[in-house]
């Protein structure tokens, strides 16, 4: 039986060994991560203490100024943060019905917390690949509390709606007396394609997570930003829920380094990923989605079998240090394969005739001439 830690590890080893990566950012050792917070590390800054002072003080106060908000908390996971999120919206209006997608996050990949834990109620706002319209959110045949909009839907190929879509939907959310709360795990990159500032987007909201490991690079860990009662409610939930630990301050600061470093570039891999997407488009059979991308993620199908790209891929990086696409899963459509491509920093040195001819070298692996 294949050892799937085993397997992972491999790719990770070849993914480090390559010299031209497409799709990825290179993994970085334990090593190298432990020099980045040694740099970022000023030599009187002191640990944390249950989450007080620090790095995690530092961290806070930088995602306030960030979004524009009174304050924020960090959390371990963005899982916890947003069960705080949305049972404060259920004790504020009375309501413990929650406007989700059926592709959110906390209905995809969260097991049931928000019901097993909170005792939150899901009522689904679309059926749409896309996040809610203010029509759909009037319209739903049972009020919520709390309307959580993810920027982007991940799961339905990192799409955003448009600024204007979007304060459409958090009036019609205000309109029926709910609070609005936003899953700004990838919040960073979505500034691009809504033409406003993240404190503009979370304005919109009363509450915003936001992740620091998903495009920052960070080791892990999350914020909850809103005004400060939030704040302090979250600091409270966060301690019964088991997130008020000792010491955060390598999280911290591998976040802090984030920001820093990751954060600027973001724009810059989103125009890119606009270019590779146009390149990829063009091969036989292929399908991208969005396009253009609204954030540097986006999907892409071939007409392969998912298992036959995965070993032209790790064979193409292990035999000739070049990383095309990984993660290829299969679909409803035999013999159709997605994944999801992410432009970072090592993509900035592929044009778009050199995407073409790696794609045209991974192929050739994938179906011998």
């Amino acid at each position: 039986m294949t050892d799937p830690y085993a397997e992972r590890v491999r790719r990770l080893t070849a993914l480090r060994g390559c010299d031209t990566v497409l799709s990825a950012a290179r993994p970085a050792s334990v090593a190298e991560q432990l020099d980045a917070l040694r740099a970022r590390a000023a030599d009187d800054l002191l640990p944390d203490f249950y989450g007080e002072g620090g790095a995690v003080a530092a961290l806070e106060h930088r995602v306030a100024e960030l979004l524009g908000t009174e304050a924020a908390a960090f959390f371990p996971t963005g899982t916890m943060a947003q069960q705080v999120a949305m049972r404060h919206g259920a004790e504020l209006t009375g309501s413990d019905a929650v406007g989700l997608h059926p592709l959110s996050h906390p209905l995809m990949h969260e097991r049931d917390a928000y019901a097993v834990l909170g005792g939150l109620r899901a009522v689904r706002t679309t059926t749409a690949p896309r996040n809610p319209t203010a029509e759909e959110v009037a319209a739903l045949d049972e009020p919520i509390g709390t309307l959580l909009l993810e920027l982007p839907l991940r799961d339905a190929g990192f799409v955003l709606p448009t600024w204007d879509e979007l304060v459409a939907t958090v009036g019609a959310a205000r309109d029926q007396g709910a609070r609005v709360h936003l899953d700004g795990a990838r919040i960073w990159e979505s500034t691009v394609h809504l033409g406003h500032s993240t404190a503009e987007i979370a304005a919109l909201a009363d509450s915003t997570y936001v992740s620091f490991y998903k495009s920052l690079g960070g080791f892990s860990g999350a914020a909850l930003a809103g005004d400060a009662d939030l704040v302090r409610y979250a600091r409270a939930w966060r301690h019964r829920y088991g997130g008020t630990m000792f010491q955060q301050w390598p999280a911290a600061l591998a976040a802090l380094h984030g920001l820093d470093h990751e954060l600027p570039r973001l724009a810059g891999y989103v125009a890119h990923a606009r270019d590779v997407a146009a390149a990829l488009a063009a091969l036989p059979g292929a399908r991208v989605h969005p396009a253009p991308p609204h954030t540097h993620q986006f999907r892409l199908w071939l007409p392969h079998p998912a298992d036959a790209l995965n070993d032209a891929n790790l064979a193409l990086a292990e035999e000739e240090q070049v990383w095309f696409v990984g993660g290829w899963q299969p679909t409803e459509l035999p013999g159709m394969a997605m994944a999801e491509v992410t432009v970072a920093e090592p993509a900035l040195k592929l044009d778009a005739d050199q995407v073409t001819e790696l794609a045209e070298r991974f192929l050739r692996r994938v179906s011998p001439a």
